[in-house]
């Protein structure tokens, strides 16, 4: 079911249906439990392969921008076709999402849906409509950092100077000063930490942004295009950026403390405001022109893709909307299939559809040449497609 404000708090029971509350997103009402987790629990080996994506990664730069700097490059835009470019698609936005504990003792995940943002901004010169807004936090060491950010992120996007004119850089700005603000919250335990993932659409125009290990994969007629980099400190581009600044990395944790690269929060990690650090604020980004062939959006913490492949999911979401079109039933879906596996970590799954109409069928063209297979062969494949379908 999607909602205009959606920010849905944890249930104990999958089962027992969801509790949310609307409003405006400095409005949030959340319960902080004194009593939370000092590390996050993630599996470090037999995580799934994951799929190449063909959108490419923004430049990385580590300090916020200013409006002097609108002429260089920071943003990362994917390749648009001639096709793309003169297509009339315009898309429209529903979105479902489930939130679960999981085996962890404390929920400390937050997340945010806005299938209307220029509803819910007001009259903002410049922007265009339709627009939408979502974005998982994946908290540790409690839940302060991921309130905070779930709760203000939005403003400090919308209040940049960029905005609307440059949406990539006032997207990075909102990021680091989010961080800032934080560390300046004297009510708030600032070791506390998350990682934050978010979509902004305006228009056709899709931007994800992401620091740490969440994960944004678009369905693309049926195939899954990562929309985000997983920042671990093992992988080779955050390691190498990790040492040069002065870091180490124990066991796959970066200075033997966190199993993510880049997260908001975490101060007792972090030197002087605008110093680079090992442990980074600043995300990735990655655009792409929505078109008529991407028909949803997952964003879904590490508790999805450590038990879950980037096509399984896509190919299970595609499958459950085939069959009855509803996002919030298919992100309840996906839960509940990530805790059948065994997850160990908190569990929230956001899916945005981009169209009123559920997936169509794909059809394959029937191929000139002729060709056979054995009895024998057609149960093998059979048994591998069914099988291994979501290995």
């Amino acid at each position: 079911m999607a909602a205009g404000t959606d920010f849905s708090l944890p249930f104990p029971d999958i089962e027992g249906g969801y509790s949310k509350d609307n409003g405006k997103v400095s409005s949030v009402r959340d319960e902080i439990s004194e009593n939370s987790d000092d590390s996050k629990q993630t599996l470090v080996n037999g995580k799934p392969p994951r799929h190449l994506s063909v959108v490419r990664h923004s430049i990385s730069t580590t300090a916020l921008i200013s409006p002097s700097d609108l002429d260089s490059d920071h943003g990362g835009t994917g390749a648009k076709s001639p096709s793309e470019v003169i297509s009339s698609f315009l898309p429209v936005f529903r979105s479902g999402s489930c939130a679960e504990q999981g085996p962890k003792q404390y929920m400390e995940d937050k997340h945010i849906c806005i299938d209307n943002l220029p509803q819910h901004l007001g009259e903002i010169e410049g922007f265009p409509s339709p627009g939408a807004f979502y974005g998982v936090f994946d908290g540790h060491g409690g839940i302060d950092a991921a309130s905070f950010i779930r709760d203000n992120i939005l403003k400090f996007i919308v209040e940049d100077s960029f905005f609307p004119v440059c949406y990539e850089k006032a997207i990075k700005n909102a990021f680091l000063r989010a961080d800032y603000a934080f560390a300046d919250d004297s009510s708030l335990d600032i070791s506390s930490g998350t990682t934050a993932l978010t979509a902004f659409i305006s228009g056709r125009t899709m931007i994800v942004a992401n620091a740490g290990d969440c994960r944004a994969v678009l369905g693309k007629r049926g195939r899954a295009i990562e929309m985000s980099k997983d920042h671990k400190p093992n992988y080779t581009s955050e390691r190498l950026r990790i040492e040069k600044l002065g870091g180490a990395i124990y066991d796959g944790y970066l200075n033997g403390q966190l199993s993510v690269s880049r997260a908001l929060g975490d101060w007792h990690m972090k030197g002087p405001k605008g110093s680079a650090c090992p442990l980074s604020a600043e995300p990735e980004l990655q655009e792409t022109l929505l078109t008529e062939d991407d028909e949803f959006l997952i964003l879904g913490c590490d508790g999805l893709w450590d038990v879950m492949s980037s096509q399984c999911a896509v190919t299970m979401a595609r499958k459950e909307l085939m069959l009855h079109n509803d996002p919030e039933r298919c992100s309840k879906e996906l839960v509940r299939e990530a805790l059948k596996r065994n997850t160990c970590d908190n569990l929230t799954v956001i899916v945005i559809c981009f169209s009123s109409d559920p997936p169509p069928r794909i059809e394959i063209a029937p191929s000139r040449v002729r060709r056979s297979i054995s009895a024998e062969g057609l149960n093998l494949l059979k048994g591998v497609l069914e099988g291994n379908l979501c290995d």
